[in-house]
């Protein structure tokens, strides 16, 4: 036992000794290279000289950097996350002026402008090197996780951890079933392939979305139980005359209200869970990124914590910011190629996406990703993350890109990383992934047709059409994750108005191939006898443009009314539940169809007409409402066919090898393992004045997960700062 202190003592100076040794050589050539930045004094030293004040500035540079760092950003916590990401530079550089300054003799010395470079490089060649040596010693690395993991089991009191299993689901933000297998068949994602090859740890289900084939509805029934009455990504609700927007933080906080007064629990994570880049908490106690819980203030909101978890370390974000940069370039050199190519489709790709793009595949996966691990380490039972990089970018460059499939490798990367980590938790974890949506691919409604859906709906009032028709909001969930870290509301208006429209103009809302369209002045849902009255040309203006598959409108006479091409109009009851003998308009959307859109018609916020774009079965091709090339949001190919990627260890997603339909019911199967593990029994309600609300423990769970539950709530905290 001794003996093996010892080694491992000597081990730890050795990395110590060999951190040091790169960081004085890096800042002795930077002296030498920096014209503004100098280790000598003015009549000169020799190089022995030279190298000891080098050794002195980088030995000051990292004590100050491992002691004085965690409190300046503790105390910058509150501060928005991209200035902090900005911030990190400049206070990088002070601490390097301040351990210059401490150097004898006055011998070192640097302006601002070129401590901020040095800090930066010295901060990333520290980190590269201690990763370096941490690879080459697998070993060191094992016994560094269990460590971290048994001082996170002494800081709570819980023993030896709790010995059943844990659970953690990631979320592969828009990848589709066929999507991820093709990945996995062109080497793209070997850890995935390790899941489901040779001896297979897991199995691979497919399952299908309700119509509004898009992250509000899908997460909010996945965490919450219930998706009831998200007719699409945006609608508008005429008794409160407002636009709802599903990544809005004061609308997703009023949709997870409304599931939990629904269903009469508070969430999948309501004991000892941990919610991470979502838009909905799942009623988890530990918050990292959560939209839900944005627009709060005080110290109950703990939806940024995360932020502090992986910027507590100067390393990690010199690491991030300068993989930032390199995305943005990537990005503009991507789009560049596309233009250059002439690529078809293609759509603009300026502004600020390359900036929100960067936010998405490198800063939330980072801060995502971390807080995992410190879950992980930490024991928590049930942690739900939600990773929306392939999102993002398959958005603007298509579900089947190469600049998507390079986000879908570096996703398995990730996956990877928490895969070997679940090895040295101090509990099993049962990892489980699974996504919300797919993405279908084509044109934009508007590049092929040159009008928008609004500027359509408009011709067929009888309105004038303005000759320039506003842009319509992405549905992308980085952007509203931007929004939220900069403390920016998210705005909305209807789809081709600039101004406030009059109160009898459509108001006309898109949701990836989905469209809605609303007459605010009507405080009902019109009929299509109303409709026609007053437009007599709407609807079969609609109904027969080549662009657009089918409508649902409401006949006072008739019901549910699906109206097509050339007066098709089929009644929504006379479809089978099953889609064997779906007919007219939604003969091409295949089997499930007309039970995802008789869904829809029943709930209360349903539009007074809602459109589904044309959808192509042979090439699986929609025509987006929005700008975007890879869309989701209705009906038609692969948006909505997600997977859902589970351990074999666990019983089948549906025991009888039937379908696996709609967000709710993956909701009941996830619950369903939780309790198979004698994980978090999801409480029920309560009954009384606080019904809806989830009590605060379980007392059927085991007591190892009561114990649990009481683990540190400051934050995931950061195992990379102890590795």
């Amino acid at each position: 036992m001794t003996q093996g202190r010892w080694r491992r003592a000597g081990g730890a100076l050795w990395r110590i000794v060999a951190v040091w040794a790169v960081s004085t050589a890096t800042m002795a050539a930077l002296a030498g290279i920096l014209p503004d930045f100098k280790l000598q004094s003015d009549s000169g030293d020799s190089a022995t000289r030279v190298a000891l004040t080098a050794g002195i500035g980088a030995g000051v540079f990292g004590l100050l950097g491992a002691l004085v760092w965690p409190l300046l950003v503790r105390t910058l916590l509150l501060v928005p996350a991209f200035v902090l990401a900005v911030l990190v530079f400049f206070l990088n550089g002070s601490l390097l002026i301040l351990a210059l300054r401490l150097i004898p003799d006055g011998r070192g010395e640097a302006n601002p402008e070129t401590a901020v470079v040095v800090a930066a490089v010295m901060s990333a060649v520290a980190s590269a090197t201690g990763g370096a040596l941490a690879v080459r010693d697998d070993n060191a690395y094992r016994r560094r996780l269990y460590r971290l993991a048994d001082r996170r089991r002494v800081r709570r009191g819980a023993g030896e951890g709790p010995v059943t299993p844990g659970t953690v689901f990631l979320q592969l933000d828009g990848v589709g079933h066929d999507v991820l297998l093709d990945a996995v068949g062109k080497g793209l994602m070997p850890t995935v392939a390790g899941m489901l090859g040779g001896v297979a740890s897991h199995r691979l289900t497919p399952w299908r979305t309700d119509w509004s084939s898009q992250t509000g509805a899908s997460q909010l029934g996945i965490l919450h139980g219930s998706n009831h009455d998200i007719p699409a990504f945006r609608w508008y609700e005429k008794e409160t005359r407002e636009v709802m927007v599903s990544n809005r933080p004061s609308s997703a906080a009023e949709l997870q209200r409304r599931a939990v007064e629904r269903t009469g629990d508070g969430g999948l994570l309501t004991l000892d869970g941990a919610s991470r880049g979502n838009l909905f908490s799942g009623g988890a106690g530990e918050l990292a990124l959560v939209l839900s819980v944005a627009a709060r203030r005080g110290r109950e909101n703990r939806s940024r914590a995360g932020y502090f978890a992986y910027f507590s370390d100067p390393a990690n974000a010199v690491r991030t910011v300068m993989s930032f940069v390199a995305e943005v370039a990537r990005e503009i050199g991507q789009s560049t190629r596309a233009r250059l190519r002439k690529e078809r489709p293609r759509m603009g790709r300026g502004g600020l996406y390359p900036f929100i793009r960067a936010f998405a595949t490198v800063v939330e996966r980072d801060v995502v990703v971390t807080a995992v691990i410190g879950d992980m380490l930490a024991g928590r039972s049930a942690v739900y993350a939600d990773l929306v990089a392939y999102d993002e970018v398959a958005h603007h460059s298509g579900p089947r890109s190469r600049d998507a499939e390079k986000v879908l490798a570096r996703v398995d990367r990730s996956l990877s990383l928490i895969t070997k980590v679940a090895e040295h938790s101090p509990r099993p974890y049962r990892i489980v992934i699974l996504s919300d949506h797919g993405q279908s691919p084509g044109e934009t409604f508007r590049g092929r047709y040159g009008l928008t859906l609004a500027e359509l709906v408009r011709a067929g009032c009888g309105l004038p059409v303005p000759r320039k028709a506003g842009r319509t909001h992405s549905g992308a969930e980085a952007r509203s994750a931007v929004r939220a870290a900069l403390h920016r509301p998210v705005e909305e208006r209807a789809e081709g108005h600039r101004a406030p429209p009059r109160r009898s103009d459509p108001i006309v809302l898109a949701s990836g191939n989905l469209g809605l369209v609303s007459f605010p002045d009507v405080p009902h849902r019109m009929t299509a006898e109303e409709i026609e009255h007053r437009h007599p040309a709407l609807l079969s203006t609609l109904a027969n443009h080549p662009g657009i598959g089918f409508l649902l409108v409401r006949s006072e006479e008739h019901g549910a009314l699906v109206l097509g091409a050339k007066g098709a109009r089929v009644r929504l009851d006379e479809l089978a539940e099953d889609g064997t003998d779906d007919l007219g308009p939604l003969a091409d959307f295949g089997p499930g169809a007309a039970r995802a859109v008789r869904r829809t018609d029943s709930f209360p916020h349903t539009a007074d007409i809602m459109v589904n774009s044309w959808y192509d079965p042979v090439e699986g091709e929609v025509l987006a409402f929005e700008e975007q090339i890879g869309s989701h949001g209705g009906l038609g190919g692969d948006q909505a066919r997600p997977f859902l990627l589970s351990p074999i260890v666990l019983s089948a997603p549906e025991p009888d090898g039937g379908d696996l339909v709609g967000a709710e019911r993956v909701h009941q199967v996830l619950n369903r393992w939780l309790r198979e593990g004698n994980g978090p029994q999801v409480p029920l309600a309560l009954e009384g004045p606080d019904k809806g609300r989830a009590p605060a423990t379980d007392r059927s769970a085991p007591a190892t997960d009561r114990s649990a539950a009481t683990t540190d709530r400051s934050g995931s905290g950061d195992p990379t700062r102890a590795l």
